[in-house]
């Protein structure tokens, strides 16, 4: 976390209070733009609301499941998606509960630091189908000057989209930012290290607002 005076952390927590908008549904567009344009079974863990299950599930020729830890947003997900979408959605410890694969693309968004790391990127590649895709947009704790850099240029820009997406206006909080939420305790350095461990060939890369992304493709022979 960038480090600031009590007097702004709080003029800036009224202000998102007002103006509230979704980090991690910025980086979906992104996330669709790794995957295939067409793909079989998909999975998403740590689903929240659904939003990003619905937007797989326009590209599946199959089905998407969605799973997540919480209960009542996994409520939340299956009201708010048609009954004649090909979703599903379960509430489930994802290390303990996940359904077998083999799934085309498994994503994970702002969950996997709930989770054991290196034990939870080991499931998800025995999941995956060969040839599929793992796409993760997780959280990392700043340890570096370039992770705290990053850091207060994510407050300007946050201060920014803010605005624009709000346009300007006070605006109801998003029902996927009403999911349990945790603080990140893996550094950047520590979640790339066993990220290319367990996924060799992965790529992992630094994001504004507090993100990071991973995106690996599992050989054919695998």
């Amino acid at each position: 976390m960038t480090i600031l005076p009590p007097s702004v952390l709080r003029a800036l927590e009224r202000f998102h209070a007002a103006r509230p908008w979704d980090h991690n549904a910025h980086y979906h567009p992104w996330i669709l733009r790794q995957l295939p344009r067409r793909y079989g079974r998909a999975l998403d863990v740590g689903c929240g609301s659904g939003d990003l299950v619905r937007l797989l599930a326009v590209r599946s020729t199959s089905s998407v499941l969605g799973v997540d830890s919480d209960a009542a947003i996994v409520d939340r997900a299956r009201e708010l998606t048609s009954p004649a979408a090909p979703v599903t959605f379960a509430a489930v410890d994802a290390m303990t509960g996940l359904p077998e694969g083999p799934y085309d693309v498994i994503t994970c968004v702002a969950a996997v630091h709930h989770l054991p790391y290196a034990d939870a990127l080991a499931l998800f590649r025995r999941r995956l189908a060969p040839g599929g895709t793992l796409v993760v947009v997780g959280l990392a704790r700043a340890e570096s000057p370039v992770d705290h850099l990053l850091g207060a240029v994510a407050v300007l820009a946050n201060l920014v989209m803010a605005w624009v997406r709000n346009r300007g206006r006070r605006a109801a909080r998003p029902v996927a930012m009403t999911a349990r939420t945790r603080a990140a305790e893996t550094g950047f350095g520590e979640v790339v290290r066993e990220a290319r461990r367990v996924l060799p060939g992965c790529r992992v890369r630094r994001r504004l607002f507090w993100r990071y992304t991973l995106v690996w493709r599992k050989p054919t022979g695998s």
